[in-house]
């Protein structure tokens, strides 16, 4: 069920360091440095991308999904110059139920600077104070430590792992399934 139609715009959101906002056309190329960077899509349930056309298709289709209320990502930008570094997204949006999935991933030369967490930190204050969502869920490759640990020290639980879940580039993934509720973030 998509979300209401007030909160179906990309509200600004601003951090210390890094701005959440709706992406633009001129992110396109920082967009593919992030999304064809095999570090970086590691963990991911697609492979990188290899034609630069593919953010185009990408950002349309996302601009279609925050418009019909069953998605909202934002551009990770730096404050100092806009620059587009990431992006994080909360989607399989679910109002009557209050609960929403959260997905991030940052450029790979930002990584190790608090800029995810700073980011993450942001869309989670917005789902829970803005949005009234009560709980949110993160699907992570139990390979990813990095990620497992961030999701960790924002207060996420893990509750479970399914086996064999994702098949991507020949590769069978499992997933770790964690999870937040509001009545536990520190945020």
């Amino acid at each position: 069920m998509p979300l209401a139609p007030e909160h179906r715009v990309l509200t600004v959101l601003e951090g210390e360091r890094v701005r959440l906002r709706a992406h633009t056309d001129a992110d396109f190329p920082h967009v593919f440095e992030v999304f064809s960077d095999p570090e970086v899509m590691r963990y991911w349930s697609r492979p990188p991308m290899q034609d630069p056309a593919e953010v185009e298709k990408l950002i349309r289709a996302i601009r279609e999904h925050v418009v019909a209320g069953t998605l909202l990502q934002w551009a990770i930008a730096l404050r100092e110059d806009d620059r587009a570094i990431g992006h994080v997204s909360l989607f399989a949006l679910n109002p009557p139920h209050q609960r929403a999935e959260l997905g991030y991933a940052l450029g790979q030369r930002w990584w190790r600077q608090g800029l995810a967490r700073e980011a993450v930190t942001l869309a989670l204050r917005h789902a829970f104070e803005r949005l009234g969502l009560r709980r949110i869920e993160a699907d992570i490759d139990p390979r990813n430590d990095a990620s497992i640990g961030l999701m960790t020290r924002l207060g996420f639980r893990h509750e479970g792992t399914m086996r064999e879940r994702w098949f991507v580039a020949g590769e069978l993934q499992d997933s770790a399934l964690y999870a937040l509720l509001a009545r536990d973030w520190r945020g």
